[in-house]
């Protein structure tokens, strides 16, 4: 599927595995980064100077909350262990629903932080399902042959082959769902790792014992899909899932 052809490139690109490279940990919404991403690039074209100065607003009632998160924006991109230290503070004790947005501002202060101290440039690599150690996170959906809910057995095969074939290749399974004729497993996978390669092979291990997988299957790193997602997708691909 297209979406497994996009991970197959950004391997080939990425090559053997960088040193430099920071991969997002937590699960944070794309649009939101997508927005964070925006308003520094903003920033980077006109900078402000002394902006350190200001630090403590964030911990104020002084501003809005709009205004927390351009400060937060402006803060993360400079060189600085002091605006480093305020908004990992703020990570830990500002406003929850700042939360996510602090973070992005934590990776990119310490990435230019990092960058600055090593003088090499940092990697950053950033989905909507976070990662964890140089492993990044996929949602995935298998679907049943026949159309019909998998069966407590096939449930059962399932979750031990996909377990037992990922530990081969340093990946894990974090959660297995089997909502009517389908299966999703929300995993942890080298960045590396050929994902095609590694589904196909789980999917044909498990269908040697009764061929009751789909070859074709969703793989995503952008969220985890809803069941109505799911159903949508496969209806504008024109694929049957139950």
């Amino acid at each position: 599927m297209d979406e497994e052809d996009l991970f197959d490139k950004i391997q080939d690109m990425l090559g053997k595995l960088p040193d430099n490279m920071n991969i997002l940990q937590e699960q944070i919404d794309i649009n939101l980064q997508m927005e964070y991403f925006k308003a520094a690039q903003k920033n980077r074209e006109k900078p402000v100077e002394n902006i350190i100065s200001k630090k403590e607003l964030l911990f104020s009632d002084e501003i809005t909350k709009a205004e927390k998160k351009w400060l937060l924006v402006q803060l993360a991109t400079i060189d600085n262990i002091e605006a480093f230290r305020t908004i990992e503070r703020f990570v830990k004790e500002g406003e929850k629903d700042l939360r996510e947005w602090a973070v992005l501002a934590f990776q990119e202060s310490r990435m230019i932080i990092e960058s600055s101290l090593l003088d090499e440039n940092q990697v950053f690599i950033s989905t909507g399902l976070g990662g964890k150690g140089a492993k990044l996170r996929y949602f995935i959906v298998l679907l049943s042959n026949s159309g019909e809910d998998f069966t407590e057995v096939q449930c059962k095969i399932i979750q031990s082959e996909f377990s037992y074939i990922f530990k081969q290749s340093e990946a894990e399974v974090e959660k297995y769902d089997f909502p009517g004729p389908m299966a999703t497993i929300l995993a942890i996978i080298p960045i590396q790792t050929p994902i095609k390669d590694l589904l196909n092979k789980s999917v044909d291990e498990c269908n040697t014992l009764g061929n009751f997988i789909r070859s074709d299957f969703i793989v995503t790193n952008v969220k985890i899909l809803t069941i109505n997602e799911i159903q949508d997708f496969l209806r504008k691909h024109n694929i049957s899932g139950n």
